[in-house]
């Protein structure tokens, strides 16, 4: 009876690691950060198109959160880290480490100058978010693959 419960509560314990494991990943990693850029992007996107009303704190909040993102996401694109985990890395990523570090630093820059300008009314949020924007639809037509 006692090695049946210790061998349940292994397995049990066992398959709770194995969420918790994934999280760890490079590649659940960078898409998580995405999907808080997503998320903030979207706090902007609104303001800047009229659906919302522009909220000086909202908006810095979202850029200070894109900057942080921006600040980490290089890092999870490990060698090893190509496939896996529904990963819509491209491998241009990896055959072109040199160019996607560049696109990675330009990203940083942008989210840092967006943050750091503290836009107070939305003609300021407009002229920061247009370079941001750029830059991730630039990043992402080169080194993120398309979903079909």
């Amino acid at each position: 009876m006692i090695i049946r419960t210790l061998i349940a509560a292994t397995l049990i314990g066992a398959a709770g690691l194995a969420p918790a494991l994934a999280a760890d990943e490079p590649q659940v990693v960078r898409q998580d950060l995405m999907k808080k850029n997503g998320k903030d992007l979207g706090v902007l996107v609104k303001m800047v198109k009229g659906e919302a009303p522009f909220d000086a704190a909202q908006a810095q909040a979202a850029l200070t959160e894109i900057h942080g993102v921006a600040s980490e996401f290089g890092a999870y694109f490990p060698e090893g880290s190509e496939t896996g985990f529904d990963t819509e890395a491209a491998p241009a990523i990896w055959s072109d480490r040199a160019g996607f570090d560049k696109a990675v630093a330009q990203f940083e820059a942008d989210a840092k100058t967006a943050m750091d300008a503290a836009p107070a009314d939305l003609d300021a949020l407009k002229a920061v978010f247009g370079p941001l924007t750029k830059n991730c639809g630039a990043c992402h037509e080169t080194y993120r693959l398309k979903n079909s």
